[in-house]
Formats: structure tokens, C-alpha cells, sequence
């Protein structure tokens, strides 16, 4: 029995490691390593709520790993995020990692009927199934989701989607660039949508900074710092989080099912108060983030395994028009 077990066990082994292997590529430089999940046969990611044009599922700094996977598995079954016994699961819509970035506000949505379509930029068009409101953890069928293609360099990996044309109501090309630079520990994330259809382009866009570090847990460690004094305009839950000016610090660590979710409301209408700092003193790192466009809202959204900082952009893109925008990511190491 002892060797049937075993025999057992190297098949079911030997058929996992045969699997297909999402697309994935890396880059590096002397301080950043990262490893990029690409879209194509077989990805990593297989909602329709996050933009495909590559997803970062780790990255080291000074040999910390960040931005890796924060949940245990994926149930088709569930919309959003389960507390389990076995620990995180996570909805397809959800099972993402790294810096993310999702249209948030769908294109047509609200005007199409059940059986039309609408439009999420990063993904394609959409069939809209009923008269529900639009929720970020439903399914929809994906009637186009264009044409993507990736060019690597040494330094920096490029997705293009390319859907619709003149001749269609909804037409763009969506450029995404993951970029080093040089040799210094900053990352640039640039990208750009140039509008090909008949109708306009207007949307919201915000990157889901999954921030993982060594896989600490969220808690007393971290604080996330804002270019401006954070007055949220919901009270925070003063048992886990104290904001003190332009610094948000945990109180207490997460467990279970809690939630460390705070408004990082009070930026000004200038691309300046795009500029966050967030620091963990257990592994003296700090990420600063700063993107080139004004913000239009913020938050903080986190559970026991992750934090993550979301800065929304307005997009807007009239046809024959170009709309760009970037965020730099700086790591270092900090002393408390």
C-alpha cells in the first residue's frame, strides 16, 4: 500500500508540473527583480474586473519579496474575498497580485440592456446580462476582448491591446509599459490610450497596490503616508487605525476577517498630492508612490494579508485622442 501511495503521489506530481505555465516574464536590474504575469493562453489572471496588460507577482528588494500572491486559492462560486479555516479565497474577478490597475467605471453599462454590451478598458466589450447595478465581482461573457501582443526588453516589458476601429462605436489601442530604471530601485509604470472609435472614453482608473512583504501580515508595522494632511470623509474604526496629519498608522494586527479600510481623502486638485509613502518597520522598507495625474479619490483597502493603496485617476480620451499617465515606485530601506 506504502508504494501505491507513493506511485499515487508522484503521478499526481508528475500531471501538475506537465500543466501549462500562465505567461510570465522577468527583468532585473542591481536592485529590483521583478516577475511579470502576461496576458495570453493559459494566464495567471481570468477575470474581467483588472486590466490584462501584465501584473506584477513579485518583486525583490534588498531580498524582500513583495506583491506575491495574498490568498490561498480562487472559488469560481465566490464574488469577492472568504475568510476560511484553510485561509483566503478569493473570487476570479479578485485573484490578482501586485500593482493592478482596473477601469473602474465601466463604459455603457448603465445604458445597455440586458444582452448588450459595454465596454471595460484593459479587458474588451462585455455582454451586460441583467438590470442589476454593475458589481466588480459579477461575471460577464467576453464578446471581444481585441488583440494583445508584448515587446521585452532588458529593462521594461510592454502590453498592447488593440480593439474595435473607426468603424465601432468603442476603438482603442491601450499601451502599458512596466519599466526599470537604470540601476536604481525605481520602477515606472507608463501607459497610454489613444481612442480609434466613434464614441469618447470616459472612465476612472486606480491601481490596486496589492503590497505584500514577506508575508508579515498587516498590523502596528505599517503606516501609510499621504503629500497632504487625510481627513476621510467616513470616520475611521479608531480601534485599528490613527490618523495623525498625513500619516494613517495601524493600531492593532489584523486577524480573521478584519478590515483596515480608511478614506485618504483631503488632495487638492493638483498631480503633486498624488504622492503616498508606505512603511513597514518589522522589514524597514518603505514604497513611495507618485503618479502624474491629479487625484480624484483615495483609500487605503486592507486585511490580514495584504495592504493596499488605491489612488483613482480620471480618464478621458475623445476620439482621435491620446490619454497618458504614469506612476513611479520608489523602494528603500528605513531605519524605523
Amino acid at each position: 500500500m506504502k508504494k501505491l501511495a507513493t506511485l499515487v503521489i508522484c503521478f499526481a506530481a508528475a500531471m501538475l508540473s506537465a500543466q501549462p505555465q500562465p505567461p510570465k516574464a522577468e527583468i532585473h536590474n542591481k536592485q529590483l527583480k521583478l516577475t511579470v504575469f502576461l496576458p495570453g493562453e493559459n494566464q495567471f489572471y481570468k477575470g474581467v474586473r483588472f486590466d490584462w496588460g501584465g501584473w506584477i507577482g513579485d518583486l525583490e528588494f534588498a531580498g524582500h519579496h513583495l506583491y506575491k500572491p495574498w490568498f490561498v486559492g480562487v472559488d469560481p462560486a465566490e464574488r469577492d474575498v472568504a475568510f476560511r479555516p484553510a485561509g483566503i479565497f478569493v473570487g476570479p474577478n479578485t485573484a490578482m497580485t501586485g500593482p493592478a490597475e482596473e477601469f473602474q467605471t465601466p463604459i455603457g453599462y448603465d445604458t445597455a440592456k440586458p444582452g448588450e454590451t459595454f465596454l471595460k478598458v484593459g479587458v474588451g466589450i462585455l455582454r451586460k446580462t441583467n438590470d442589476d447595478k454593475y458589481f466588480f465581482g459579477s461575471h460577464f461573457d467576453i464578446v471581444d476582448g481585441g488583440k494583445w501582443t508584448v515587446k521585452k526588453t532588458a529593462n521594461s516589458i510592454t502590453a498592447t491591446q488593440v480593439l474595435g476601429g473607426p468603424d465601432k462605436d468603442y476603438g482603442y489601442i491601450y499601451t502599458k509599459t512596466i519599466r526599470l530604471v537604470g540601476d536604481t530601485s525605481q520602477l515606472v509604470i507608463e501607459h497610454s490610450l489613444k481612442n480609434t472609435g466613434k464614441l469618447p472614453l470616459s472612465t476612472r482608473v486606480y491601481s490596486h497596490n496589492f503590497l505584500t512583504i514577506d508575508g508579515l501580515g498587516v498590523g502596528p508595522d505599517y503606516s501609510v503616508t499621504a503629500a497632504y494632511d487625510i481627513h476621510p470623509t467616513r470616520p475611521t474604526d479608531p480601534k485599528i487605525v490613527h490618523i495623525d496629519g498625513k500619516t494613517g498608522t495601524f493600531l492593532v494586527a489584523l486577524k480573521d476577517g478584519d478590515h483596515g479600510t480608511f478614506g485618504l481623502e483631503g488632495y487638492g486638485p493638483d498631480a503633486k498630492d498624488y504622492d503616498y509613502t508606505v512603511k513597514n518597520s518589522a522589514a524597514h522598507l518603505a514604497v513611495h508612490i507618485v503618479g502624474n495625474r491629479p487625484v480624484v479619490n483615495a483609500m487605503v483597502w486592507s486585511i490580514r494579508s495584504i495592504l493596499a493603496v488605491e489612488p483613482f485617476v480620471a480618464v478621458q480620451a475623445d476620439p482621435g485622442k491620446d490619454f497618458t499617465w504614469s506612476y513611479t515606485y520608489t523602494y528603500s530601506a528605513v531605519t524605523k
